[in-house]
């Protein structure tokens, strides 16, 4: 259990983590926020390693206490139950030798760790950022569009799909503030643009929308880079333009993966950047 949790904590570190300047705190971060379940269970499982007879009643403790926090399906089938099902274990047998099983509950979660995060940390710490938050013309395979510049076409708070269009609808044209009254001169970019607008390295990724089976397809995998996101930021996903059915929309993340979410979003990691066409476009290019 300790293993799969530092999979996921790794892999989700790498992903919507280590966007921080410092080293230091990317690091903190990572440990403390996406490791820690795995590291939390360190020690309940050298207590059962060295007294057996604990290891029911502490197991099941944390697994009451896991249900109680999540109250959720998804809290209960991937915790609360496999440390029930891990304290019974141990009533049927014992880890032997108890010096090297102790070793394997560090062993094994730390090689887990370092063949999980070596690709993504590698595409993590290589991410290319020009420092250019102004407004950009991004063109090619298809698509020319200028991208909103940072402010209040491209921010850091989270907003509804609904807020998020009606704040384009009434971005002025330089894309540096909000009008009284909506000029339509911004919108947010449908699902297909945004995709065939992926970049890598600063060159077009070759994504394609496939609308039959709902999914993105690229010649090179997306990260979050310029000119398009902030590497230094702590949003990963935006809105497209782009319904789906009643009351859902469609969302992209930085490495071009699309997927359908309730209209409402949440959390600070989720926001979105306004589009224009380069003919209605009245501001300057640059920082």
């Amino acid at each position: 259990m300790m293993c799969l949790w530092a999979f996921w904590g790794t892999a989700e570190a790498f992903h919507e983590g280590w966007y921080y300047r410092s080293l230091w705190a990317n690091l903190r971060l990572t440990s403390v926020q996406y490791l820690r379940p795995s590291l939390l269970l360190l020690f309940p499982a050298l207590l059962a390693v060295r007294w057996p007879r604990l290891a029911l009643p502490v197991f099941l403790t944390l697994a009451i206490a896991a249900a109680i926090y999540y109250r959720r399906g998804a809290g209960v089938m991937l915790i609360a139950l496999p440390l029930t099902l891990l304290g019974a274990l141990f009533q049927f047998g014992r880890p032997e030798p108890r010096r090297w099983a102790a070793r394997i509950l560090f062993i094994l979660p730390a090689v887990t760790v370092v063949c999980t995060g070596i690709v993504p940390g590698y595409r993590a710490v290589t991410r290319w950022d020009d420092g250019n938050y102004g407004a950009r013309l991004v063109e090619g395979n298809g698509v020319r569009l200028i991208w909103a510049p940072v402010g209040p076409g491209w921010g850091e708070r989270h907003l509804s799909w609904d807020q998020a269009a009606k704040t384009c609808e009434h971005l002025s044209a330089d894309g540096h503030a909000i009008t009284a009254a909506p000029i339509g001169i911004w919108r947010l970019p449908t699902v297909d643009e945004a995709v065939r607008s992926m970049v890598r390295r600063g060159r077009n990724a070759g994504g394609t929308w496939d609308w039959v089976r709902r999914r993105a397809e690229y010649r090179n995998l997306p990260e979050k880079e310029s000119p398009l996101w902030r590497r230094y930021s702590q949003v990963i996903y935006w809105w497209t333009g782009t319904e789906d059915g009643r009351g859902s929309a469609y969302r992209i993340t930085y490495n071009g993966y699309v997927d359908s979410f309730d209209k409402q979003g949440w959390g600070d990691y989720w926001t979105f950047r306004c589009v224009c066409s380069p003919e209605r476009f009245e501001g300057k290019f640059g920082n």
